[in-house]
């Protein structure tokens, strides 16, 4: 028979466990839809992706995208993106996306997402770094 103990362990394991599949997934999409958005210059639907907490910050599509076509090239005129290493953060998820910008070089896209009470995973934030590789 298993005590109370025990049974709270197993309960509280499974519920920091490491993203599941469906996370990864969601994840992936989420990006994805984000950076297809960016790419056809679609302000709304890129808006759409980004988390309460970044809504609050730029209240408006325009002034997102204008942060970001500003703060973000490399993310706003990607050529090619490819989904690195995913890590569990908390109730948050950091995932890397390894970028090829306009001019062909190669930048690393940090992104954290949080899945929302309705159930979407949302962007809360991004930082971007120059990466060691040379892009093809």
């Amino acid at each position: 028979m298993m005590s109370a103990a025990a049974a709270a362990l197993v309960w509280t394991t499974a519920l920091a466990a490491p993203a599941v599949a469906s996370d990864a997934d969601d994840i992936r999409a989420t990006i994805g839809a984000q950076l297809d958005a960016f790419r056809a210059g679609d302000g709304a639907e890129a808006y759409s992706h980004a988390a309460p907490n970044v809504r609050a910050l730029f209240p408006s599509p325009q002034s997102f995208m204008a942060m970001v076509k500003q703060g973000y090239d490399p993310v706003y005129r990607s050529q090619s993106a490819v989904f690195g290493a995913l890590k569990p953060e908390g109730a948050s998820f950091r995932q890397e996306v390894n970028l090829t910008d306009s001019r062909g070089r190669s930048w690393v896209a940090s992104y954290t997402l949080e899945r929302q009470a309705d159930g979407t995973m949302k962007i809360t934030g991004c930082t971007i770094r120059k990466g060691d590789d040379l892009a093809v």
